[in-house]
């Protein structure tokens, strides 16, 4: 008996389904917002501890790699809070059928899209 198995595994010929890529993204935005965490509330009590230090926050995030930097948390926050409502709603058997997970990971990925560019196109 002749075994065609591969000995490698090739990841860059493996093709995520879309539900299979939306649940990736929730866990590189989870990962994301927890690196960001610490930077976040360490902005947040230098700008309140004095207006000097408020004037040198503001400057900081005028800087357009900075503005890219907070567009990218942005975009974590919002797609992992749709995506975790919609795998609360999975959890309790809502959705769970191919075509309606297929359409309810199509509505994250939209709708975190589209409200990251509507926030920031109303920030910038």
């Amino acid at each position: 008996m002749s075994k065609t198995r591969p000995k490698h595994l090739a990841l860059w010929q493996i093709r995520l389904p879309l539900p299979g890529i939306v649940s990736f993204l929730h866990r590189v935005s989870g990962a994301l917002l927890f690196v960001a965490v610490p930077f976040m509330l360490y902005a947040l009590q230098g700008s309140l501890s004095s207006a000097d230090a408020f004037a040198a926050f503001r400057s900081c995030i005028s800087h357009p790699v900075v503005k890219l930097g907070l567009l990218a948390v942005l975009w974590a926050f919002l797609h992992h809070a749709c995506a975790g409502i919609r795998f609360l709603l999975m959890d309790i058997h809502k959705g769970v059928d191919l075509p309606t997970a297929r359409l309810s990971a199509k509505l994250v990925l939209a709708i975190s899209i589209a409200l990251t560019v509507l926030i920031g196109v109303l920030t910038w």
